[in-house]
């Protein structure tokens, strides 16, 4: 009887740890297509750091690129030119990023006062005009900023009409370019951004401020000592989440406003990358600065001769930078000296 117990009892125990893994199974295919994106859009492009270590060019395989080992990342620091433009982007990164951070508590105290009005329509009103701007492209943006504060602008225009002698145009300008790019990357998520705090506001238990308002708390009592530090806890894991992006600043917006007198304060990290494997073809060289990277030592041969503090590095670097121009170089007689140092 006892035996037959058992046994009965190993049985269910058996069923259930079945039925368990059936469940765990269920759910495993529930978050694989989410796995699956993760795989091919992150770990997939990884792949792509292989080409720090050729000399790539494109239109050729890598088979048949010259392997050249950690040559792109010795460059990178080795040569004063590219050591010193390299700390110049990552300062406009990490200035840019850390106004940024100083910035982000400005949704959380939009989503704090809109909360406050007791009109339903007026909330839903302000809360669906300060998102949209979030769906749009920072190409209508800058047109927008243009429109606005450009020598001929509105903001300029009514300056002029009122015989103001100042004026106002904060995108041909290399002061204050921080500033101005973070204020307006604030102004273009404000909504979107506090839509979390909204959730979170909505969330908070009320009889915290039912008891306040009996005890006499005023609105901005409670505020302060209810709200605020309720939804810390939110501000908090955002804050986390933006840091582990912190030199991942995007590209699109300082690539819409970047110009030829701001570029020393604007062009970020990504930015950076962009310029030399997009712009200067240098593909191998930018994988190792940002991910992508391309060799700014291996500089083209027509950048490198207008500037006299780069003949050390053409010459140096003549062999290298040689097929990058073939018909220039074809067109353009090798004089004496540039022939002995490439035999």
């Amino acid at each position: 009887m006892s035996s037959s117990k058992a046994a009965a009892g190993k049985l269910l125990e058996t069923a259930g740890s079945r039925q368990k893994r059936i469940e765990s199974f269920k759910l495993f295919l529930l978050i694989l297509p989410c796995l699956a994106l993760v795989f091919v859009f992150h770990y997939m492009p990884l792949w792509g750091w292989v080409y720090a270590f050729f000399q790539y060019k494109p239109g050729m395989s890598l088979a048949n690129c010259k392997f050249v080992g950690f040559q792109n990342f010795t460059n990178l620091f080795g040569n004063p030119i590219m050591r010193e433009n390299l700390f110049r982007v990552l300062r406009n990164t990490l200035g840019i990023q850390c106004i940024n951070y100083l910035l982000m508590p400005l949704p959380m105290l939009f989503a704090i006062f809109l909360s406050e009005i007791k009109s339903t329509r007026f909330q839903k009103c302000v809360q669906t005009l300060t998102t949209l701007p979030h769906f749009i492209s920072w190409v209508i943006m800058f047109s927008l900023m243009s429109s606005l504060f450009g020598s001929s602008g509105l903001v300029n225009s009514l300056m002029s009409k009122f015989g103001a002698e100042m004026t106002v145009n904060i995108l041909t300008t290399d002061k204050h370019v921080w500033l101005i790019q973070a204020l307006l990357y604030t102004w273009k998520n404000l909504g979107w951004n506090a839509i979390i705090y909204f959730a979170a506001i909505t969330g908070l238990d009320q009889e915290v401020n039912e008891a306040a308002m009996i005890d006499g708390a005023s609105r901005w009592q409670r505020i302060l000592h209810i709200t605020i530090p309720l939804l810390m806890p939110t501000f908090f894991v955002l804050l986390i989440m933006s840091i582990g992006n912190f030199l991942n600043s995007g590209i699109d917006q300082y690539l819409a406003f970047c110009n030829a007198l701001n570029k020393e304060h604007i062009e970020v990290l990504d930015l950076y990358v962009y310029n030399l494997g997009i712009g200067s073809g240098q593909i191998s060289f930018s994988v190792a600065v940002g991910g992508y990277c391309t060799d700014p030592v291996h500089l083209c041969q027509h950048c490198l001769e207008e500037d006299p503090r780069h003949q050390r590095v053409l010459i140096e670097r003549r062999i290298d930078c040689y097929d990058s121009h073939p018909a220039k170089n074809q067109a353009a007689p090798q004089t004496p000296h540039q022939d002995e140092h490439r035999r």
